[in-house]
């Protein structure tokens, strides 16, 4: 079997140990916290899409069911599976599923096209391809059939098809270069004995710059979505749109889906940020929170007012000035909450109970109070308070290094493991962080 943490830098023991006694890391799998919400939440209803609900219930048996599918077609623990999937409930239970029967997920957003997902598929080693046969006019297929001719170990692909569309693949097909193809929907097996798995591991891979992987462990990635969770008060009753890629860490934890799922809420699942779609959704399903891009937010801005239900809309990108976001709080009805993240887990964003003008004009402070940052110049020289720098962050959610990368780690990570995440930033005097812009020169 292949090791789970195989190509990964691990965190220090003496910084384990602490974020253990912490309680940040308590030894949980994604997976098994799945187990534990559809004990406590069971007939709620976990995930919605279009006419579609499933309960917390439903949602963890198809996840046994689809993760015994995966392993009735050979795939084993350690392997690497491609998942290209749009905001479908497909894109959940695969997820839950690959992570249940040991296989090591990398999510790829379904907008990536060449040449980004053959080096993914490359960079992983990937055995496996999940994607939609076609989405939005491009064929997933004939892609992944040509990256199988390149690539002697894609050897499954399995297709998604939307609701009332046949596949063209009626059961298994094997293509001339020996790969196989089947849907995503033959994936259904009785379920078996649940795999001895660490919370140390690697879940899964979150895609940094268009091809470098980002293995994130379920210590680290249930400590970011349960504390995002726990700073916006989410609570059963709280309902999440999940509006821009689920194969973002912001909506895949920030506190995203896995955060909402952790307090027993719902998420809402949409093809994406148009207001058009995303508006009467907010009124049909009372949708509470919502993330959304400064330039998806712009367009929400002149589409009407949103119902009363939505409390919180946070906002990632370039921020907006101070006009637009003072605007779209008025228009949304709902606090505006800033929020910078990188797949490689830090993140900083604004408090609910900050008073407005911080919340509008800076990115708030970092999630974990055992976060480190520094500011530096390009020398690495500490700069001096209201100076902007390169934001440089380390902590219990933050990687130590990229999936078999160890040039892009020797560019990218101090000798004592800080992250340097190319952004420039500077500290106003109540200690708020303020993201400016990308530093000259780095990737």
């Amino acid at each position: 079997m292949t090791s789970l943490l195989d190509g990964c830098t691990p965190w220090p023991e003496e910084f384990v140990d602490h974020y253990w006694a912490s309680g940040h890391w308590r030894g949980n799998t994604l997976d098994n916290l799945l187990r534990g919400w559809a004990l406590q939440y069971g007939p709620r209803t976990a995930l919605v899409h279009g006419d579609t609900r499933l309960t917390y219930a439903q949602l963890n048996r198809r996840a046994d069911r689809m993760a015994a599918g995966f392993r009735g077609r050979g795939l084993r623990p350690g392997m690497r599976v491609v998942v290209q999937l749009p905001n479908v409930p497909e894109f959940v239970v695969t997820a839950f599923a690959l992570m249940r029967a040991g296989l090591v997920p990398v999510f790829c957003p379904p907008s990536c096209r060449e040449p980004e997902v053959p080096e993914l598929v490359r960079a992983a080693q990937a055995v496996g391809y999940v994607g939609p046969s076609t989405y939005r006019g491009f064929d997933h297929t004939a892609m992944a059939a040509d990256i199988a001719a390149r690539w002697p170990f894609l050897r499954r692909v399995f297709t998604y098809e939307a609701p009332g569309t046949e596949s063209p693949y009626g059961g298994l097909t094997t293509d001339p270069s020996n790969c196989q193809y089947a849907p995503l929907g033959s994936l259904d097996a009785p379920p078996e004995p649940a795999l001895p798995l660490g919370a140390g591991q690697v879940a899964f891979l979150l895609v940094a710059d268009g091809t470098v992987l980002v293995p994130r462990t379920h210590d680290d990635f249930a400590y970011q979505a349960t504390a995002a969770a726990a700073l916006l008060s989410l609570t059963e009753e709280d309902v999440y749109l999940a509006a821009l890629p689920a194969a973002s860490d912001l909506v895949l934890g920030s506190p995203g889906i896995i955060g909402t799922l952790s307090a027993g809420g719902t998420v809402v699942l949409a093809d994406g940020p148009d207001p058009a779609a995303c508006l009467p959704l907010l009124d049909r399903e009372r949708v509470t929170v919502t993330a959304l891009t400064t330039e998806a937010a712009a367009h929400w801005l002149d589409a009407g007012p949103a119902p009363a239900a939505l409390r919180l809309a946070q906002l990632t990108g370039t921020p907006p000035d101070r006009a637009t976001a003072e605007r779209l709080g008025a228009a949304l009805g709902c606090r505006v909450q800033q929020v910078f993240g990188t797949p490689e887990g830090f993140l900083t964003l604004t408090r609910p109970c900050d008073p407005g003008a911080d919340a509008l004009a800076t990115h708030g402070r970092p999630l974990s109070p055992d976060d480190q940052i520094r500011l530096v110049d390009a020398g690495g020289d500490p700069v001096p308070d209201g100076t902007t720098g390169e934001l440089l962050a380390r902590g219990p959610h933050t990687v130590r290094g990229y999936y078999r990368a160890p040039d892009r780690d020797a560019r990218s990570f101090t000798p004592d493991g800080y992250l340097r995440t190319g952004r420039l930033a500077h500290r106003t005097p109540d200690g708020d962080l303020v993201v400016t812009g990308r530093r000259a020169g780095r990737a």
